[in-house]
Formats: structure tokens, C-alpha cells, sequence
């Protein structure tokens, strides 16, 4: 009979899924912060791992840019499908609106850590754009069905009302003044708040 050799134990493949996955939580935290020590090598030892094993899942910046905010686009997608399913209409579309303005500072922080150009790949915004009407899009026309929501504001004029109102805030505690803002916004919106007009229009 052969005897049988031993082979080398191989490390796990979900050592390395969940080596990336650390990473890209670490990246969202560190560059959402805005610090100015907001570096790669902050992201790897928030994640605690070396900086070999960022670059080796990562070879440049821009690559992980990309994939965190990427990351973030499909993680809000998905947040506004189960928020469509365990909260009421309109409280399901302020948290949302609140996990979009987290994701503003994360791209921001990233910008100015990464030392990155103005504009990412035309193609990267192509995408976030699309991805975020449609996820904005489940929720507000839900608020509006159940006739919690006016109906005459779009899935993408909301979305850039909330990200126009985070560029125009750069002062630290940013968010909470953003956040504010969005509240009142919603507010607004609310029918209880509001008389239709005979041409369709609102009244306070």
C-alpha cells in the first residue's frame, strides 16, 4: 500500500474574503472621518493587517477608491430594499437619506486623502447615480403611494437636493447639520403639511 504524504496546509480562501471585506469596512471608516491623517496606512492598521495586504488586494489608490465606493453604492441599494420591508414609508426614506449622507463623507474624505483628482471615472459616477435614483426611487414612491409623500418631487431631484446640500457643508460635524436639513426637507414633503392647489402645486 502507497502511504500518503501530507501536503502543506493551504491558508483559506475566506481569510482573504475576509481580509478584503476588513479593509473596505476600515477604508469607510478612516476616510468618512475627513481627518487629515486619513492615509492607506491608516486604513491597514484599522483593518489589522500590513500594508502588503492592502496593496496586494489593492495595487493603487484609485483602486480603492473604486471598490470602497462601489462597495457603498451596492450597500445602499440593498439598505433600501430592506428598509422598504421593516419600516413605515417615510421613516424608511429619512434613514435612507441619512446612510447617503455617510456615504458623501466617505467619498469625500477619500478625495482629499488620496490625494485624488476632482472627478473619478465618468463611469463610476454613471453608476452610483443610477444605482442611487433607483434605490431613492423605491422608497419615496412607496411614501407616495401610501399617501404619506407628496407626489410631485422625482427620485433624482431628491438626490440632488441631498447632495447638493453636503457640498455645500465642509465645517467638521458636517453630517449632523446635513442630516438636520434633510429632516426639515422631508418634512416638507409631507401631505399632512400641505394643501393641493387646483393647478397641482402646494400650499403651506
Amino acid at each position: 500500500m502507497k502511504e500518503e504524504t501530507s501536503s502543506p496546509a493551504r491558508k483559506p480562501r475566506s481569510d482573504v474574503a475576509r481580509n478584503r471585506d476588513r479593509l473596505l469596512r476600515a477604508a469607510r471608516e478612516v476616510f468618512g472621518s475627513g481627518s487629515a491623517g486619513a492615509s492607506l496606512e491608516a486604513v491597514a492598521r484599522r483593518a489589522g493587517v500590513g500594508i502588503g495586504t492592502l496593496y496586494r488586494h489593492f495595487p493603487t489608490r484609485e483602486a480603492l477608491f473604486e471598490t470602497v465606493y462601489r462597495y457603498e453604492v451596492d450597500q445602499l441599494a440593498a439598505l433600501a430594499e430592506t428598509l422598504a420591508k421593516e419600516a413605515g414609508p417615510v421613516e424608511a426614506l429619512r434613514q435612507w437619506l441619512q446612510a447617503q449622507v455617510q456615504l458623501v463623507a466617505t467619498k469625500k474624505g477619500m478625495l482629499a486623502a488620496l490625494a485624488l483628482a476632482a472627478h473619478a471615472p465618468a463611469d463610476l459616477y454613471a453608476y452610483s447615480f443610477e444605482r442611487l435614483t433607483a434605490a431613492i426611487g423605491i422608497l419615496l414612491n412607496r411614501a407616495v403611494d401610501a399617501g404619506e409623500l407628496r407626489p410631485d418631487i422625482s427620485p433624482e431631484e431628491m438626490l440632488r437636493t441631498l447632495i447638493g446640500l453636503c457640498y455645500l457643508h465642509d465645517q467638521p460635524g458636517w453630517q449632523a447639520t446635513v442630516v438636520r436639513l434633510v429632516n426639515v426637507f422631508v418634512d416638507g414633503l409631507l401631505v399632512s403639511r400641505a394643501q393641493p392647489l387646483n393647478n397641482g402645486n402646494y400650499k403651506r
